[in-house]
């Protein structure tokens, strides 16, 4: 029988290894840095279940820029990495991009779009071709990176549109843990290997053998399912993220601490409400859809397990650039 681990016992076991994982030996500030580290992962552990935020910078694949979040891995001791690199070659990529994150980039695009300044406006016309041209968040540069850093048979996370995927190298060549459930049934397919930014990866038993799906028309229609799941948690995280900035300037002064946390739940409900909404009519449109109209489709899988078949599919995942301002207050990366 196939044991099920709930997120509840997943974010108990974790929360148990970070504080077995406390080093014996350190001094005083040592020990209250770790700490406080502590005190900040566990305040966002339960996010492990919905989305963390988490800001790639373009010139490593180590790369990060520094939020709380990040203190899980580091605790963990998990690797992070992500292929979204500058080529170092192209010096008018590498002007316009400098050391921004994700965020800073954009916000610079909007920046030098509405400068009087004619080489800042190109400055950010290329970094926002860069933008356009690696939608996949992930370049050959980034990818032969990849390949490099990675240690064989290393265990790490790869961030990628969005979401995290198992990564693991071996006899030289990258593969990510199949998590798509379109897969579900699949249990000889475990590991689909990254050798190319544009997906098209090889599917493989756990001993890494070839081993294409036995009913590719299930497991597409399963990974139609899982695509329109994130689709939707993906907006509904987006909206939860705008709608946290909280007008206090509206707030009535001398409000109680009880009154404004039943309007923050208030909130909180009717969030829920209509995300649970929204998931039960996209799941009504799939069951109501025929599986011609499905096969007419390009081949799409769900990008909680890194995949990307086709530029449609992340046309519809990816912001448009013409969103990038609308997204300048939200400033962070939703992972399902």
């Amino acid at each position: 029988m196939m044991e099920i681990i709930t997120a509840e016992q997943l974010m108990e076991y974790l929360g148990d290894y970070m504080l077995d994982a406390k080093p014996k030996e350190i001094s005083e500030i040592q020990r209250l840095n770790y700490e406080q580290n502590m005190s900040d992962a566990m305040a966002i552990l339960h996010k492990l279940q919905t989305g963390l935020d988490v800001n790639v910078k373009f010139t490593g694949v180590r790369v990060f820029e520094y939020t709380p979040e990040c203190i899980v891995f580091d605790l963990l001791d998990i690797p992070l990495y992500h292929g979204w690199l500058v080529d170092p070659q192209i010096d008018d990529i590498v002007k316009a991009v400098g050391n921004c994150s994700y965020n800073q980039l954009v916000e610079k695009i909007i920046s030098c779009k509405q400068s009087d300044n004619s080489e800042l406006v190109s400055e950010g016309f290329v970094a926002e071709q860069f933008l356009n041209n690696t939608a996949t968040q992930l370049t050959y540069h980034g990818l032969c990176e990849l390949t490099s850093t990675v240690q064989e048979g290393e265990l790490c996370v790869f961030f990628r549109n969005n979401h995290f995927s198992t990564m693991t190298k071996y006899k030289g060549l990258l593969y990510l843990l199949v998590t798509d459930q379109g897969f579900l049934t699949e249990e000889k397919v475990v590991w689909e290997s990254l050798h190319n930014v544009d997906g098209d990866g090889n599917f493989c038993d756990s001993e890494f053998h070839l081993r294409p799906p036995s009913d590719p028309e299930t497991v597409y229609r399963g990974q139609q399912d899982q695509i329109d799941q994130d689709y939707l948690m993906a907006l509904s995280l987006q909206q939860e993220q705008q709608s946290q900035e909280i007008n206090w300037e509206q707030i009535p002064e001398g409000i109680s601490d009880l009154e404004l946390a039943k309007k923050l739940q208030e909130e909180e409900d009717r969030r829920a409400s209509q995300y649970y909404q929204e998931q039960e009519q996209a799941a009504a449109a799939a069951a109501s859809a025929s599986p011609q109209a499905q096969q007419s489709q390009p081949a799409q899988a769900s990008p909680s397990s890194g995949r990307q078949s086709g530029n449609s599919e992340r046309k519809r995942k990816e912001p448009r650039e013409k969103d990038k301002e609308k997204e300048k207050d939200k400033n962070s990366c939703v992972i399902l």
